[in-house]
């Protein structure tokens, strides 16, 4: 029997409404199904913890939004299980279904999908030569100021590619292309692409525009004269690091995937113009 793992966010799933409703379906078509919530749980639904759930998993069901999905990635990367997303939340570039086409979460149970595996970012800072921090995004690592401006470097594989003062910067995977990178006017590229994007974020510069890197190439964001001004890190909007004048931020291709099930629902493009309201 197929174990596919159902992974509700529970502030967007009222009660998990939704998830049961799903669960039913999924059993009556003779599928396993455990439910692991995310953010917490719902009392007198059965559950199971997240690292027992994944043994054995064949499909993830994500029910949320796009912050589910950033949040869990690192989390189950390693497994190599397909996930298919439920769009409860806002965006959902990232969800393939919505609550009105949940019945064909029967096709992905049934196998019937393309497997598109998304890039992932490896981020570590370094400190005196030594790795303080690390963790993996799916979107991006952003490098920004606190209230006032900060001046960066980032470098390529050694090289300097820009210095500047402005509030930060955004080393974006081409899934992160669509988040916070394009809204500081980065480019567009297509999730299935394998690159760096780096994105200045405000720059005090009329030369400093977005790069888009090999995805070999090992990007390092270094903030100098800091002082009192505050820089920090964060990863896919988990929290934030506070750095200091001499750190590094270093960020390369993960050797992980994140697995998506793409059920033929709609293409990129299609997707992209209509959540960003641009195509009647």
């Amino acid at each position: 029997m197929k174990r596919i793992v159902l992974l509700p966010n529970v502030q967007r799933d009222a009660g998990l409404a939704c998830t049961l409703r799903a669960k039913a379906m999924l059993e009556e078509a003779g599928h396993g199904v455990v439910i692991s919530p995310v953010y917490g749980s719902v009392p007198g639904v059965p559950e199971m913890p997240l690292s027992e759930a994944l043994e054995g998993a064949e499909l993830l069901v994500t029910l949320g939004g796009d912050g589910t999905i950033l949040h869990l990635a690192p989390l189950v990367m390693a497994k190599r299980v397909p996930l298919v997303g439920v769009n409860l939340g806002h965006k959902g570039f990232l969800t393939e279904l919505d609550e009105g086409s949940i019945d064909r979460l029967l096709d992905a149970a049934e196998g019937r999908f393309e497997l598109v595996p998304r890039m992932m970012l490896d981020v570590e800072i370094l400190r005196g030569g030594r790795k303080i921090f690390s963790d993996t995004a799916l979107n991006e690592a952003l490098i920004s100021g606190i209230v006032q401006n900060v001046r960066l470097t980032a470098l390529g594989d050694g090289e300097r590619i820009l210095t500047f003062s402005g509030d930060g910067i955004i080393v974006s995977s081409p899934t992160g292309s669509t988040a916070y990178s394009m809204s500081a006017g980065g480019p567009l590229v297509e999730p299935s692409a394998e690159n760096i994007i780096l994105t200045p974020i405000c720059a005090h510069m009329l030369a400093a525009r977005s790069f888009v890197l090999t995805s070999e190439r090992v990007v390092e964001v270094c903030p100098q004269e800091l002082e009192d001004k505050r820089c920090i890190l964060s990863v896919d909007g988990r929290g934030m690091t506070d750095l200091q004048n001499g750190d590094c931020v270093v960020v390369r291709k993960s050797e992980h995937k994140l697995l998506l099930a793409h059920l033929g629902t709609k293409s990129f493009y299609e997707t992209a113009f209509e959540k960003l309201g641009e195509r009647e």
